[in-house]
């Protein structure tokens, strides 16, 4: 089986193991740390002086697979996309067993989601295509982007409440997919290049966020028309989008290493800055308490910040460079891949 690594942090105990060895070493304590003032917020800054334990484990895959992104599959395990070997992958966690599925010549996957059908659905930049994977059968569907967008450099993609599936392209365009007939329909994005993570609220309806258009966009789902909002900072360089329960769109902000959330029904928006110098705010998820979780590549951490109490919680990633790109999760855990390393990480409440 793949070797597996678990870190408790909180506790903060370091356990090696495979096929059953281990190993511990204690590395000390992590509380909440207070955010740095938001922008356009008000009220006084909350902080709570409860200290809150995770656990934290690796799990090892194929070496030189590059996984990007993840997703939870319907049987338990993890599916992931491994981009520098045109692959999707499967994780069993209680194992650490690993099943690839070749995606054919050319590929390479970036995002994987599972649908309302219980199938992985992944945007694969080397077929230009969106492809669906047979959880039982292993069979492979594409389908291809229209030749009015070639290159589109697909990124990541998410289901609409009529089970439309929508994706993104970062040369600059989004697109659609109804798996009843097949249909794929693209779409110039405004402002040009750009368009990179995407997401769908509790409603149905569809936002992405611009990386190069520093901007968030609404889908008419209708027309596919898109309405661009632009966040408060100049040039933040939103770069990946998660809904809440309550239909607030929280942003990733890359270049400005900050998260950000707007919420539609009141215009509103407010930001506050990562901890440390020089952040860098790649994914954002947003997990069942509707805490929000992110990536920061500067500190190569996970961070968790609380809405309520406005503060940060960060989660140190055991080696140096693990450059997790994007964040799922179900009920308990959450998910992300440390690209650069060639591991898988969870991260569940203890």
């Amino acid at each position: 089986m793949g070797a597996i690594r678990t870190s408790a942090v909180g506790l903060f105990a370091l356990v090696l193991g495979c096929s059953g060895a281990t190993d511990s070493t204690t590395l000390g304590t992590i509380s909440p740390t207070p955010a740095p003032s938001p922008t356009n917020a008000t009220g006084p800054v909350q902080t709570s002086a409860a200290e809150i334990a995770y656990e934290l484990v690796e799990y090892e895959v194929p070496s030189g697979s590059h996984p990007h992104d993840v997703a939870p599959a319907t049987d338990g395990g993890i599916w992931y996309t491994g981009q520098n070997v045109g692959t999707l992958g499967h994780l069993d966690p209680a194992t650490g067993d690993v099943r690839e599925i070749n995606l054919g010549l050319r590929s390479a996957p970036h995002g994987v989601i599972v649908g309302p059908d219980g199938a992985p659905w992944i945007t694969d930049g080397g077929h230009n295509a969106i492809v669906r994977v047979d959880p039982a059968t292993e069979e492979v569907d594409v389908f291809e982007l229209p030749a009015s967008h070639p290159g589109a450099n697909l990124n990541t993609a998410a289901f609409d409440g009529d089970g439309v599936l929508w994706f993104t392209g970062q040369s600059g365009v989004y697109g659609r997919l109804d798996p009843a007939d097949g249909r794929v329909q693209t779409f110039d994005a405004p402002g040009g290049r750009g368009p990179y993570g995407i997401t769908a609220t509790p409603s149905g309806e569809v936002w992405y966020a611009s990386l190069a258009g520093s901007h968030i966009a609404r889908i008419d789902r209708a027309s596919g028309a898109a309405t661009v909002v632009e966040p408060p900072t100049p040039g933040q360089g939103a770069r990946r989008i998660w809904s809440d329960s309550t239909g607030r769109l929280w942003v990733a902000e890359w270049n400005a290493g900050q998260v950000g959330v707007h919420d539609p029904s009141e215009g509103s928006w407010q930001e506050w800055p990562l901890p440390g110098a020089g952040a860098q705010a790649y994914a954002v998820y947003v997990d069942e308490d509707d805490g929000v979780w992110l990536t920061d590549f500067t500190a190569n951490a996970i961070l968790r910040f609380d809405p309520r109490t406005e503060t940060f919680e960060s989660i140190a990633l055991p080696a140096a460079g693990a450059a997790v790109r994007q964040l799922l999760g179900r009920p308990g855990e959450i998910w992300g891949a440390e690209s650069a390393l060639d591991r898988l990480v969870a991260i569940r409440a203890r």
